[in-house]
């Protein structure tokens, strides 16, 4: 893999430097977060109602659910769709920019599984 200045310049990297207010970073932060990417994992099987999130992204509080999902949402990766019926029914998918962003990361979720016991055993 080269990993010399000049391939690494498109992705925040300038001359070689991370800047701290690249932009990347803050996606990266919403992405990457520990229920950012559970909850995009969770949606990228199918669309996905509040409790069923709740459900499938076991240990997730309701506040952080509700904040990862406008994070994700304002940044364009997942959509919220809420019906007109009693009791209100809203659900939660993935949109075509989130559906391509699982397609990178589903691999590496693969990976992390594959290996986690490995690294955990060799940290402790």
């Amino acid at each position: 893999m080269d990993t010399s200045f000049q391939s690494v310049n498109g992705f925040g990297f300038t001359d070689g430097v991370l800047p701290s207010a690249c932009p990347s970073r803050i996606v990266l932060n919403h992405v990457t977060s520990t229920w950012g990417v559970l909850v995009l994992v969770a949606l990228s099987q199918r669309d996905h109602r509040w409790g069923e999130l709740r459900r499938t992204v076991q240990g997730i509080s309701e506040k952080m659910l509700a904040q990862t999902l406008k994070t994700l949402e304002r940044d364009g990766f997942v959509s919220r769709t809420a019906q007109p019926t009693i009791p209100p029914r809203v659900d939660y998918s993935l949109t075509e920019r989130g559906r391509e962003l699982t397609e990178h990361l589903l691999p590496l979720m693969s990976w992390i599984a594959t290996n986690a016991d490995e690294i955990l055993d060799d940290a402790s």
